[in-house]
C-alpha cells in the first residue's frame, strides 16, 4: 500500500524541488490541494490528517501553525523550516551526525538548515572525536546561490543582474546560528558570516582553523582522517579530492546535487587549516535532505530519488 504524502507549502521552492524527487515513485500516494485549497486552514488540515508523513515548507509561524493542525492525527512530520531545530522532542534530521535509526524511529523531524548542513558536517565529528575544543570561538563564512532566499529574493537576483554579492544577517543574528551551537556542541555561538552570490544553486561553508593557537587541537591530517572515517559508510557526504590548482570553483550554471563534499586545507607546517564543504543549498541542504529523511523513516534505501 503507497504511503499517503502532503507536501504543506508545495508551491515554493523547497517543496516543488521535493516533488521533482518524488516523480515516478510509486512508494508515494501524493495528496495535492490546488491553489484555493492551499491557503484554507481546514483544507490543510484534512489533508495533514489522511496523510502518514507530512512535509512541512512553509515560513517559521506557519510551520508552527501546520504542526498545531497537524495534533491528534498521529501523522509524522519532517519540517523544512527553522521553527523546530532546537525543540526538544524532535529528531534533528541530519542522519549521518544524528544516527539513522533515530530519524528512522522519529514521528518528529526538523530538516537541518543547508548553512548549518555545511558547518555541522565539518566541526560535529572533530569536536566529538576530541580533535577541535568546545570552547573555541569559531568563525564561518560561506556564500549561497540565491534561490535559498526563495522567490522574492530570485526574483530579485534575476531582474537586478548588478548585483555581484549580497552580505545579510549583518547584526549577528542569523537564525541557522542556534543549530550550528546546539548540534555541535559548542560552548558559544559561532560569528557567522554568510552572503549571496549571483548563482541560482550551490553552496560554500568555510570554517578557517589557527591550528597553533588552539588548545590541544589536532593536526590537519588527523582532522583529514577522523572526518574521512566519521563518513566512511556514506553516499552522501564524501571527502573531496584535493584541487591539482589550489582552487574551488562555484559555477553559476551548477547541476542540481544532494551530496556534500568536505575539504580539509592547511599551510605547510600545519600551523593553520581550512574546513571547507561544498554543497547544494536546494539538495543536501533542503529537498535533498527532506527525501533522505522520508526515504529513512518510510524503511526505503535512503538514496531513492536523490541526484548523487
Amino acid at each position: 500500500m503507497a504511503i499517503r504524502l502532503f507536501i504543506d507549502g508545495a508551491a515554493g521552492t523547497t517543496g516543488l524541488e521535493i516533488r521533482e524527487r518524488l516523480q515516478g515513485r510509486d512508494e508515494f500516494d501524493l495528496i495535492v490541494l490546488d491553489d484555493a485549497q492551499r491557503k484554507d486552514e481546514a483544507a490543510r488540515r484534512d489533508a495533514l490528517h489522511a496523510a502518514d508523513i507530512a512535509i512541512l515548507c512553509l515560513p517559521d509561524d506557519a510551520a508552527k501553525e501546520a504542526v498545531k493542525l497537524a495534533e491528534g492525527s498521529g501523522t509524522r512530520i519532517i519540517d523544512a523550516s527553522s521553527a523546530h531545530r532546537v525543540t526538544p522532542g524532535w529528531v534533528y534530521g541530519f542522519p549521518e551526525v544524528t544516527g539513522h535509526d533515530a530519524v528512522a524511529a522519529a514521528a518528529l523531524v526538523s530538516n537541518p538548515g543547508c548553512y548549518s548542513t555545511g558547518f555541522i558536517a565539518l566541526v560535529a565529528p572533530l569536536v566529538q572525536a576530541g580533535l577541535l575544543p568546545a570552547d573555541w570561538p569559531y568563525t564561518c563564512n560561506a556564500v549561497s546561490g540565491f534561490s535559498g532566499g526563495g522567490n522574492a529574493l530570485i526574483a530579485r537576483f534575476e531582474e537586478d543582474r548588478d548585483i555581484a554579492w549580497r552580505g545579510y544577517a549583518l547584526q549577528l543574528g542569523h537564525k541557522h546560528v542556534p543549530e550550528m551551537q546546539s548540534r555541535c556542541g559548542l560552548a558559544q555561538p559561532p560569528l557567522f558570516t554568510p552572503a549571496v552570490i549571483p548563482a541560482h544553486r550551490g553552496m560554500v561553508v568555510e570554517v578557517p582553523l589557527p591550528l597553533a593557537a588552539m588548545p590541544n587541537a589536532g593536526q590537519p591530517g588527523a582532522l583529514r582522517d577522523a572526518l574521512a572515517a566519521f563518513y566512511a559508510g556514506s553516499a552522501v557526504v564524501r571527502m573531496g579530492e584535493a584541487p591539482a590548482d589550489g582552487e574551488l570553483l562555484l559555477r553559476a550554471d551548477r547541476a542540481a546535487s544532494d551530496s556534500i563534499s568536505l575539504h580539509v586545507f592547511s599551510n605547510a607546517d600545519g600551523t593553520q587549516a581550512r574546513l571547507v564543504a561544498v554543497l547544494d543549498n536546494l539538495g543536501k541542504g533542503a529537498s535533498g535532505a527532506a527525501i533522505q529523511n522520508l526515504n529513512i523513516m518510510c524503511g526505503l534505501p535512503e538514496t531513492t530519488g536523490l541526484r548523487l
